[in-house]
């Protein structure tokens, strides 16, 4: 096993676990704002370490492409859609969670 393959494989290993710290923080945060934060910094943070660890393993400059435009998309519809549902919880009254 090459050094290349570990580097890979350790990417690819710590983006998964970013993807589960996110959806363990949507599933235990008490508001919108909080999960949404969550998620969406995690998913990010994940799927960038998925990509690079991904990008190692690539064996063309066609296919790495493609991986990072993917990544842009996402980065890009998560940032978008993160914005819409919290000004959407704004808009029906949704307070911020403090704590008392």
């Amino acid at each position: 096993m090459s050094i290349l393959d570990i580097t890979s494989i350790v990417l690819i290993a710590t983006g998964c676990l970013f993807f589960i710290a996110g959806s363990v923080g949507m599933l235990r945060l008490p508001d919108v704002f909080t999960r949404l934060h969550a998620t969406t910094k995690a998913d990010n943070v994940g799927l960038g370490l998925l990509v690079m660890g991904l990008l190692l393993r690539s064996g063309s400059i066609f296919i790495a492409s493609k991986l990072v435009l993917i990544w842009m998309l996402v980065l890009v519809a998560g940032a978008t859609t993160c914005h819409l549902i919290a000004r959407s919880a704004v808009r029906r009254g949704e307070r911020p969670w403090s704590k008392r």
